[in-house]
């Protein structure tokens, strides 16, 4: 079973997102109603270089879409991944090949095996975890709220 609170460290969430200027989404949508969609408009607004990755599109959010990461044609810092677990390995071993900082895998997106290619190849590995819903917990809006609580919610609990 795998470990996932060893892929959800608040330092190394806070680090990847500091650090990092490039972001490639696998699996990036051109749907505006898809959540990789979403996830992509907010990282350019909030100041990253997006490259979709995804061979089925020419330009999504006003990018060259990528058919694979080994076409991406600058230095990547985060692989974010929008695609299901099973496919993990092979995106974990692209990035490495590439040399990428990390590899963010979304909600759902779990895989111990894509872990351990990701890890073995030197890369930070954040898994079952929103890039936007982390960079809006750390560095965004919500800054203070919801800050280290693993969780958003607009239930108050029975105690308030």
């Amino acid at each position: 079973m795998i470990d996932l609170a060893r892929y959800q460290d608040p330092l190394t969430i806070q680090r990847v997102l500091n650090t990092s200027r490039t972001i490639a989404i696998v699996g990036l949508s051109g749907n505006e109603l898809r959540a990789s969609n979403f996830v992509g408009y907010y990282a350019k607004r909030h100041g990253y270089r997006v490259f979709p990755v995804n061979p089925r599109e020419s330009a999504i959010l006003g990018e060259p879409s990528y058919p694979t990461l080994q076409d991406v044609p600058e230095p990547v810092d985060i692989v974010n991944v929008f695609r299901a677990p099973d496919a993990l390995p092979d995106i974990a071993r692209e990035a490495a090949a590439i040399g990428a900082g990390a590899l963010w895998c979304q909600f759902g997106v779990i895989n111990e095996e894509g872990a351990r290619i990701a890890e073995e190849g030197g890369l930070s590995v954040i898994m079952d975890r929103c890039l936007k819903v982390e960079h809006a917990r750390y560095l965004g809006r919500m800054h203070w709220l919801g800050f280290n609580t693993q969780r958003i919610t607009s239930v108050r609990s029975a105690l308030q």
